[in-house]
């Protein structure tokens, strides 16, 4: 598997009308950084299908975009729409603390 650099369906710039625009931040092709990007395709399919876009930033590629968004760990995703920005921080293996942590609930609820 390897990282791409944009993942969804809406290509272009996200605006605020339900879609969210998500970034994860890693280093390199890890085992973290892989798990993280699976994890992270797999919950979107799941509570977000159709509204969203993922952008993979490789900080080993592009380190200087890391001050950006105040990096200071890998693997981080940065949740920039709809506002406020959030982070959340390792490989997103807890879907119940992403989930919260981009302010969605599960699908059953």
């Amino acid at each position: 598997m390897t990282l791409e650099d944009h993942i969804g369906d809406n290509a272009e710039e996200a605006v605020d009308d339900g879609h969210y625009n998500l970034r994860l931040y890693v280093a390199g092709q890890t085992a973290k950084s892989t798990a993280a990007l699976s994890n992270l395709k797999s919950i979107c399919e799941e509570h977000l299908a159709g509204r969203y876009r993922i952008e993979v930033v490789d900080l080993l590629e592009h380190p200087q975009l890391a001050a950006g968004d105040q990096i200071l760990a890998v693997p981080t995703l940065v949740r920039r729409l709809p506002p406020p920005l959030k982070r959340i921080i390792g490989n997103l293996s807890n879907t119940e603390r992403v989930l919260v942590g981009l302010d969605l609930r599960p699908a059953d609820q």
